[in-house]
């Protein structure tokens, strides 16, 4: 088999990308192209363990499966353009990559704050390079500190620095409580009572106007005018998908990268798209194409569009079937986690306790049309263990079409 597939990305997305492509029978050429002088890391671990100095890169990289071990690794290089009818990409340095297959796994960056003021001492947490950059500023005793955002990093970053002996932890929101858009008021609330009652500020239904300060940002200016002194701002207020490279080709970059079912891109059954920077149906719930942000995805994304690619390419496999994954995240804060099985932010409006009581560790339900289409616990490891027991429940749910087959 000759020809070459170039994996645009050079993360989590891109080993699994890599290593699916030779499970599922590519034995030609693969390259895969990352901006990250890094090799393949473990990220959810940066606005935690590594924060908290409790873990090193070594801890973090990947082990590549002995599969990939012909790969070719491009790192520090960027995918700048692609002529995807055509089968080329261009990088940062001005040379064209031909390819027969491309997987895009190029992911997401950190949002940021359109506001007047300085930029520097402002952080974000995407990288290994982001968070060893913050851990030193969080190490300054003293610190006050101020998170812009209280989803899932917000929070996460919140509970490591007053860990750390922060001498304030503010967090900042325009959303009445955190975590608010994916999960609700009844694990928003829940969050809130648990963060206060270990010292986190929150500053709700609160935008940001600006930044004070000469050479680097000192003090974070509130749309009521309110002024937060600040020794660490991190902003953690969204991601943006890294799609400008493909500007051009015609495709629907509205919100990361549209695919059909099958992860392919854009009627051209050769590109596929993995990992948050692919927004694709779920035949586990309906045929609305979303990204889903969470650990798991890289890998179910993967598998699936490594086998449509191969198949597209050898005819020696078949096609697979409809993409319908349970996706899966968790997110440690403080001395408890959050444990989640399914798409919860489905089922916002109907939201039921089925094991335990908000006010200690508990298990939510999340409803659409009365089915269960999410569960998510939230304290300590029996909470996550009650949630992980209506996994086989989740699983067993697939919109059917009239057939009987998924849709």
């Amino acid at each position: 088999m000759s020809g070459r597939i170039v994996i645009a990305g050079a993360s989590l997305g891109g080993l699994r990308a890599a290593e699916q492509l030779r499970a599922a029978g590519w034995a030609g050429m693969i390259t895969v192209v990352g901006d990250e002088p890094h090799m393949p890391y473990n990220r959810p671990p940066l606005s935690k363990e590594v924060l908290a100095g409790k873990a090193g890169f070594d801890s973090l990289a990947f082990t590549p499966k002995a599969g990939v071990a012909d790969v070719e690794w491009r790192l520090g290089t960027a995918v700048t353009a692609a002529r995807l009818e055509e089968g080329v990409v261009v990088l940062d340095t001005g040379a064209e990559l031909t390819f027969d297959g491309l997987v895009i796994a190029t992911g997401m960056r950190p949002r940021r704050l359109a506001c007047p003021g300085p930029r520097d001492g402002r952080h974000t947490v995407r990288t290994l390079d982001d968070a060893q950059a913050l851990r030193a500023e969080l190490m300054r005793p003293g610190a006050m500190v101020v998170v812009i955002g209280g989803g899932f990093i917000g929070c996460e970053v919140a509970a490591t620095a007053a860990g750390l002996g922060a001498a304030e932890v503010t967090v900042v929101d325009p959303l009445p409580l955190p975590m608010a858009g994916p999960l609700g008021e009844l694990l928003g609330d829940a969050l809130l009572r648990r963060h206060t009652d270990r010292g986190v500020r929150f500053l709700l239904g609160r935008g940001v106007d600006g930044f004070q300060g000469d050479a680097r940002a000192e003090a974070v200016v509130l749309d009521d005018g309110t002024v937060l002194a600040a020794d660490v701002i991190v902003e953690a207020v969204g991601s943006v998908a890294n799609t400008e490279w493909l500007d051009g080709n015609g495709l629907d970059l509205t919100d990361g990268v549209l695919t059909d079912d099958r992860l392919r891109v854009g009627g051209l059954p050769h590109v596929v798209a993995v990992g948050d920077v692919a927004r694709h149906p779920n035949a586990r719930y309906d045929a609305v194409a979303r990204r889903v942000e969470h650990w798991s995805m890289p890998t179910e994304t993967a598998k699936h569009a490594a086998k449509a690619l191969v198949a597209q390419l050898t005819g020696a496999v078949p096609f697979p079937g409809p993409f319908a994954p349970l996706p899966t995240f968790w997110s440690d804060q403080h001395d408890f986690r959050l444990q989640s099985f399914g798409l919860p932010v489905l089922g916002r409006d109907d939201v039921r306790v089925l094991e335990g009581t908000p006010d200690g560790d508990f298990v939510a339900g999340y409803h659409r049309d009365g089915g269960l289409v999410g569960v998510v616990a939230l304290g300590g490891a029996p909470a996550a263990l009650a949630a992980s027991r209506y996994r086989a429940q989740l699983l067993g749910q697939l919109v059917l079409t009239a057939h009987g087959v998924p849709r």
